[in-house]
């Protein structure tokens, strides 16, 4: 007499559980949740140049030497052309043995040290990019790296961006919405995809140690994406 019981009891959580479904569904409301993009183009206002100086000698103390003096003249001229001495920056120091090749025996001994410092530089003024540069080579600078330009105000220029990303967010779920059959309700949910802080493209451009450097800064491309949650709700007939 058991076995119905079983049944009864096993029967009536089923029921229970099928009860209780559209209830907790009522928990989760329907939504359309979707993308939205926006870019826009300004004009870089920082420029990083990496340059440096490198000198050879027999010794790794005349390399030193020489070394130390070439970059100082470099550092007094950056000085004398207005960047403050916070703009630069030491970046790499070395001091390295040059091997040579002795092909009847096929040893490599030293033949000489290198020694090198780089510093990186700051512009805050793009316009004075080309003659920051013709200061370095005219001061000894022999190695001129790559320029990059820089956005240093990006998340308050993407406001704008931000906006527009929330209308084209609501565009392509407006179509969703009736491409399915029903209507938009209020948002749910906005967050900003890519972190808190919005990244900008950036431009790396060779640069040649030659004097009257031409130099063309161009425009940053931003860009900013949220992702939006909106409630969904039967169309009105």
């Amino acid at each position: 007499m058991k076995k119905p019981a079983v049944l009864v009891t096993s029967l009536a959580t089923v029921f229970a559980t099928l009860l209780a479904t559209p209830a907790l569904a009522d928990d989760f409301p329907s939504a359309i949740s979707v993308s939205g993009e926006a870019n826009v183009s300004v004009a870089p206002d920082l420029a990083l140049i990496d340059a440096g100086v490198a000198n050879d000698a027999k010794t790794a103390k005349e390399a030193s030497d020489a070394n130390n003096a070439a970059m100082g003249k470099v550092l007094l001229a950056l000085k004398g052309a207005g960047l403050a001495e916070k703009d630069y920056q030491t970046s790499r120091l070395s001091l390295q043995p040059q091997y040579g090749q002795n092909k009847s025996t096929g040893a490599s001994p030293v033949v000489g040290f290198r020694a090198s410092n780089r510093v990186t530089v700051k512009i805050r003024d793009v316009t004075k990019v080309a003659g920051i540069i013709d200061t370095l080579v005219s001061a000894g600078a022999n190695d001129i790296g790559n320029i990059s330009f820089e956005v240093t105000q990006a998340s308050k220029l993407l406001d704008d961006a931000r906006e527009q990303a929330v209308t084209d967010a609501r565009r392509k779920a407006e179509v969703y919405a009736r491409a399915t059959g029903v209507t938009l309700g209020a948002p749910l949910s906005v967050t900003e995809g890519g972190g808190p802080v919005p990244l900008f493209k950036s431009r790396m451009a060779p640069m040649a140690a030659a004097p009257q450097a031409a130099v063309a800064p161009g425009e940053e491309t931003l860009s900013v994406t949220v992702n939006v949650s909106w409630a969904i709700k039967p169309k009105e007939q």
